[in-house]
């Protein structure tokens, strides 16, 4: 993104919105520019979301190499993976429930949108049964009525069964893999040309926002920023370094001692991927075998994401109010398993998360006006987040290196104690 020009594109769609709404009302012809600056900047964000999210988690698991590495260091890698996505997901979500700072203003109701976002979960009158079965039904479809429809939970679905289906059939070095993986990247690319027009839809954002709104808006995006900080940094100084200690047996201040350069790295990049070297390094330093450090940071850099998926989560709920629209413990749970679909195969490079935070909005019907005004706050929460998730990717490391090892220990020191045993075998 072109981080030079998003503040100032922020600040002069604001300062323009607020002249305009306190001096000369509205003005058609500006009102009419920035729609069009907001279509062209959405627009493109619609065109690439479904094949980047198809092609990126097919991509993530073929990471896992072949399927003998499932049952060692990938089984518990996905594992891990899961664990800690799953309690930094809740952990936001907790933070939501029971803090939510931003609700002690009015929500902005009157924010304009495109109309275009369907939630497939939404049943009013429906019981708990209907519900689920019309999750089911709109899951259950062929991947290409998924992509056209941009239906989210029918693309994960679909992109999980056939990832796993080529990892069984194909070779690790085969031609099919190098095509998906090619198409992945070149769907990346795409995805930072568009990046590179956010300062122009942000324009439009900005100043739509500004003439329908005051204030408010800007005391609950620092809110919203405050609660994201602080559930990140719990996760990061506590929940963290607690399963490298108690899991992996790596005392936190020696973690901390050799996680420290690949941290601020982290943080000054706002890049995982850019981080790789680095934390390689780190690892080795902590002791990890160079066999499971070697695919845990690597596959890490783009499938475990803490700190993404902590915020994709909080940030839902606060799209939701913002906008006036009512969750229920449905759209709960879909916003759950979401932002940890969303973690997976995330582009590992700066506001690489704002990719699957369409996929939590899409999922639950939330307008994707909303990147907009997350995109004001984006950068220093992403530099955030981004160094929680090189710290998982450390704290897995650790942990992942015990146990995929712990059998292989226990028949060498079986055989140090009776080599005859080992003639024997």
């Amino acid at each position: 993104m072109n981080n030079r020009l998003l503040f100032p594109a922020v600040v002069a769609a604001a300062l323009l919105g607020w002249l305009i709404a306190m001096v000369a009302g509205d003005i058609t012809t500006l009102n009419e520019t920035a729609e069009l600056l907001k279509t062209i900047f959405l627009s493109a964000l619609r065109a690439i979301v479904a094949p980047l999210i198809f092609f990126s988690l097919i991509s993530g698991i073929l990471r896992l190499g072949d399927a003998t590495e499932l049952g060692r260091i990938g089984g518990s890698t996905v594992l891990y993976y899961l664990m800690t996505t799953s309690i930094a997901i809740s952990l936001g979500l907790i933070g939501v429930f029971l803090v939510h700072p931003w609700t002690y203003t009015e929500a902005v109701t009157s924010l304009p949108t495109t109309g275009q976002e369907l939630s497939l979960l939404r049943g009013d009158g429906m019981g708990i049964a209907g519900l689920l079965a019309n999750v089911v039904k709109s899951t259950l479809i062929n991947p290409i009525a998924a992509l056209s429809q941009t239906n989210i939970l029918a693309l994960v679905a679909n992109a999980v069964v056939i990832g796993v289906a080529l990892l069984l059939v194909t070779e690790k070095e085969g031609s099919i893999r190098r095509g998906i993986a090619t198409i992945t990247n070149a769907l990346f690319k795409i995805t930072g040309w568009i990046i590179w027009t956010v300062p122009i839809g942000v324009l439009g954002i900005v100043y739509q926002l500004t003439v329908v709104t005051d204030m408010s808006l800007v005391v609950q995006l620092l809110s919203f920023s405050l609660l994201v900080v602080v559930m990140t940094l719990i996760h990061g100084i506590i929940v963290l370094p607690s399963i490298a200690y108690f899991i992996g047996n790596m005392h936190p201040l020696k973690f901390f001692a050799h996680a420290a350069r690949p941290l601020v790295v982290a943080f000054t990049t706002a890049s995982s991927a850019a981080t790789v070297p680095v934390t390689l390094q780190a690892a080795e330093n902590l002791g990890v075998r160079k066999s499971t450090l070697s695919f845990v940071v690597p596959f890490g850099a783009t499938a475990n994401m803490d700190g993404s998926a902590l915020f994709e989560g909080i940030a839902a709920v606060f799209i939701a109010y913002l906008f006036g629209i009512d969750l229920g413990t449905i759209e709960i749970v879909v916003i759950f398993f979401a932002a940890m679909a969303a973690s997976i195969g995330a582009p590992g490079i700066p506001s690489g998360s704002m990719v699957g935070m369409q996929m939590v909005l899409i999922a639950v019907g939330l307008p994707l006006e909303a990147i907009g005004i997350l995109l004001i706050v984006e950068r220093p929460l992403d530099m955030i987040r981004t160094a929680c998730n090189v710290e998982g990717d450390l704290a897995g490391c650790t942990v992942i290196d015990r146990f995929s090892h712990a059998s292989t220990d226990d028949e060498d020191s079986i055989s140090e104690a009776n080599p005859q045993a080992s003639v024997v075998a």
